[in-house]
């Protein structure tokens, strides 16, 4: 073989190999559009099954268009909530803030419309996790680690006994522990500076809040210190003795302890179990090294490794039933606000009485807008003397004008006068325009 035969030769060896595997991954991929279809399938199945097969090969484009072509041309099908459900699952699994802002409005619009539907509970956790994914570092903008955190409460208020309580749980802790991390750096800032009050609203908030912060000991003896600084160490004690009870290897041990014992206070100790927890704790957290320090610097998403294991705080109720409670009265348990329909025959004729006064919104006349009209001899003057408007005064009082006055006892009209010094009836209140109502009349 020739120079020339050997220079074709190579020639097409170079070509086949840059476009043969070409070809393949051509071939490869139009395999991977045709969904298996059966005989008997009904035109919905096919084009949900086609758009899952999209989905899953990462064209969430056209699945996505597939799939409401399936819902619009198919309004009843029985793949109708699958089909609201894979929409938003491919915008989750795009990823992205544009995709994760996106499969939230679409998981919404599914518990809108399938609310008992099996897939309810997945919906509400991954709401919660889009939210999560999107989480800043704590000394970042926390607007998406307490949407986090309120949707994945929500998830364990309506679901308790689901299968994904655990996970919800978990990621719930890591939530509360970047948000208790960006207070607990505000609080640090304040105390440095000297700023003790507004140190000390960020340390409650800490320990009332978020009990399984991962430094939570120096949260606690932060807020004892603020407490001595303003000249109240007596408020200190709980938590110095706290901080000796939940965290008992903690490097504040020994000066809470000198600062208990220089009060005069008892000094706790931890439980066995506390102890255990506490030392499981500090051999699972290990220090990192300089690598993982500076890949966490330059990452944009939060350090979650050091997220402390322990209960749930999910606060007394939910946001829900709180706006459906009211304050209790005065001898009333559990009072609430009922609201009933009204018939056209209890409202009266509609005619308002002029001559009284009503409480409340009133017109230029004085008379109630939104009120119907009271008989007037229910209600009583403010003063226990008799009302000065002589519509609303009794029959008696409207002629006593016109009558002759009867002789009265001396002592009875002493009386009489003495209960009317005591008990002045009231003035009428001049208006600014008085003086000229005088002069014109209207």
């Amino acid at each position: 073989m020739g120079w020339k035969g050997l220079g074709g030769f190579l020639c097409v060896a170079v070509l086949g190999g840059v476009f043969l595997p070409g070809c393949l991954f051509h071939r490869k991929r139009h395999a991977d559009l045709a969904a298996a279809v059966n005989p008997g399938d009904q035109p919905d199945k096919i084009l949900y099954d086609k758009a899952n097969n999209e989905i899953v090969h990462g064209r969430y484009d056209v699945g996505r268009l597939t799939l409401q072509t399936m819902i619009n041309t198919y309004p009843d099908s029985e793949y109708l909530a699958k089909a609201k459900l894979a929409i938003a699952d491919s915008y989750y699994q795009q990823g992205g803030i544009s995709g994760l802002t996106q499969s939230e409005a679409e998981y919404r619009d599914f518990e809108t419309f399938f609310p008992t539907a099996p897939e309810a509970p997945m919906a509400q956790y991954r709401i919660g996790m889009a939210h999560f994914r999107m989480m800043a570092k704590a000394d970042r903008d926390q607007t998406e680690a307490r949407l986090a955190e309120v949707e994945l409460k929500e998830f364990l208020v309506k679901y308790p006994e689901d299968p994904l309580t655990i996970r919800a749980k978990s990621r719930l802790r890591e939530a509360q522990e970047v948000l208790a991390e960006g207070e607990f750096e505000t609080a640090s800032f304040y105390l440095t500076r000297g700023a003790y009050r507004a140190a000390r609203g960020r340390y409650r908030e800490i320990i009332e809040k978020y009990p399984n912060f991962s430094d939570g000991d120096q949260a606690l003896f932060g807020m004892a210190q603020c407490l001595e600084h303003l000249k109240i160490p007596k408020e200190s004690i709980p938590y110095y003795s706290r901080l000796l009870r939940e965290f008992p290897l903690s490097p504040h041990v020994d000066e809470a302890k000198a600062r208990l014992v220089a009060m005069g206070q008892p000094v706790p100790k931890p439980t066995k179990a506390t102890l255990a927890r506490a030392q499981a704790d500090a051999s699972r957290l290990r220090s990192k090294s300089f690598l993982e320090k500076l890949s966490l610097s330059m990452s944009g998403t939060p350090d979650t490794s050091v997220t402390l294991r322990g209960p749930v705080e999910l606060g007394a109720t939910s946001g829900v039933e709180l706006a459906k409670r009211v304050p209790n009265a005065p001898g009333i348990t559990n009072a609430s606000i009922v609201a009933q329909p009204v018939s056209d025959s209890s409202l009266g004729s509609g005619k308002i009485d002029e001559s009284k006064p009503a409480a409340g919104n009133s017109n230029s006349t004085g008379t109630s807008v939104n009120e119907a009209p009271v008989k007037t001899e229910e209600t009583p003057a403010a003063n226990g003397n008799p009302s000065p408007n002589p519509a609303a005064a009794p029959p008696e009082a409207k002629t006593a004008e016109n009558q002759t006055p009867a002789k009265t006892d001396p002592a009875k009209a002493k009386s009489t006068s003495q209960d009317q010094s005591a008990n002045p009836a009231p003035q009428k209140k001049k208006g600014k325009f008085h003086m000229l109502k005088k002069l014109v009349p209207f």
